[in-house]
């Protein structure tokens, strides 16, 4: 999906008086739900025929249907339940056929970032709506391989293979997936996650931050987000690189929310990091990132989604939104 992130330059965005507005307006449920509602709507009608999401280079994206299939999830539609139980079914049959004897789903052009994101939302569904045909067997496959491919050095890139070094990116959506997996049920064994913690904690910057791999430097805030989320999928709540990390995302909410360069896929992450966190992180963060995506959402319902369209945007920000909702098991505390 995404094939690199650098450190980037973070600018502030000033507070309007329209901002405090909708803000204010937008601490009303009934209509911030009025909001998700026509972002589902926008991805209802925007399915192909395959059951897939995505446009353009990501026509058809195993990862982006995933994550697709997960807002819904969100909302609490099931195969068989909810407005949007179709929707649901027939994202959920594209990624079982896309799915290799092997375990690897995938399809034109995909990588393991869309196998992570895929078996995220095969292992969300399958903790909901165990008895969809094949989604059990579908699903251990995929986690197999992802064990099998983890990387000398503890992590994952692109391909599914041990070859060559690691990313922090790819690392996290496959930590979340096996985490997603061992959740339902499925075995996943313990030195994979500790070698993935280890390899976590080599792209540690002693003031909170993460880099993309441990031999670069700098850092960036969507590397930051998602390593935290990681070592909270991975039960670690109180190590030093944690804690460290967590801070300094509530330092980041405190200076406000602010644009910046794989903004959705940032925040994705963040919420989640900040929702485990509980208490004065998930206040500081919350309300911030969801007035700005109220602010961000098109007439049509969809949100841009950074380079990736707006198949991928929409499903990212309504994850965001829904997530105090706990319908999707890897949200809940």
């Amino acid at each position: 999906m995404l094939h690199i992130l650098l450190p980037v330059l973070v600018i502030a965005a000033p507070i309007s008086s329209e901002e405090s507005q909708v803000s204010a307006v937008f601490r009303n449920s009934k209509k911030l739900d009025a909001r998700i509602g026509n972002g589902l709507a926008y991805l209802a009608s925007h399915q192909s025929r395959d059951g897939s999401w995505g446009g353009g280079a990501y026509a058809r994206n195993v990862g982006i249907t995933g994550l697709c299939v997960m807002a819904f999830l969100s909302n609490g539609d099931l195969p068989g339940e909810g407005k949007y139980s179709n929707q649901v079914s027939l994202g959920l049959g594209y990624l079982i056929r896309s799915t290799r004897r092997d375990g690897y789903i995938t399809n034109e052009g995909a990588n393991m970032y869309a196998h992570g994101f895929a078996a995220l939302s095969l292992a969300e569904a399958y903790g909901v709506s165990p008895k969809f045909p094949a989604l059990g067997e579908k699903l251990r496959d995929a986690i197999g391989l992802i064990v099998r491919t983890q990387k000398p050095d503890g992590g994952w890139r692109y391909t599914p293979n041990r070859l060559n070094v690691s990313d922090l990116s790819v690392t996290v959506c496959q930590l979340q997936a096996l985490r997603a997996a061992r959740n339902v049920g499925i075995k996943v064994p313990k030195q994979t996650i500790n070698r993935a913690v280890d390899y976590i904690s080599k792209c540690a910057n002693p003031n909170g931050t993460f880099r993309y791999m441990p031999e670069q430097r700098g850092f960036s805030l969507a590397m930051t987000c998602a390593a935290v989320t990681a070592l909270y999928v991975t039960g670690d709540y109180h190590s030093e690189i944690l804690v460290n990390g967590i801070e300094y995302l509530l330092n980041y909410a405190g200076r406000g929310i602010r644009r910046h360069n794989y903004f959705y896929y940032a925040h994705y992450y963040g919420a989640q990091a900040m929702f485990q966190a509980g208490g004065k992180y998930w206040k500081a963060w919350y309300p911030k990132i969801r007035d700005d995506l109220v602010r961000r959402q098109r007439g049509d319902g969809s949100w841009k989604g950074d380079e990736v369209g707006p198949a991928f945007g929409t499903a990212m920000a309504l994850i965001v939104l829904q997530i105090p909702k706990q319908y999707l098991p890897i949200f809940q505390r």
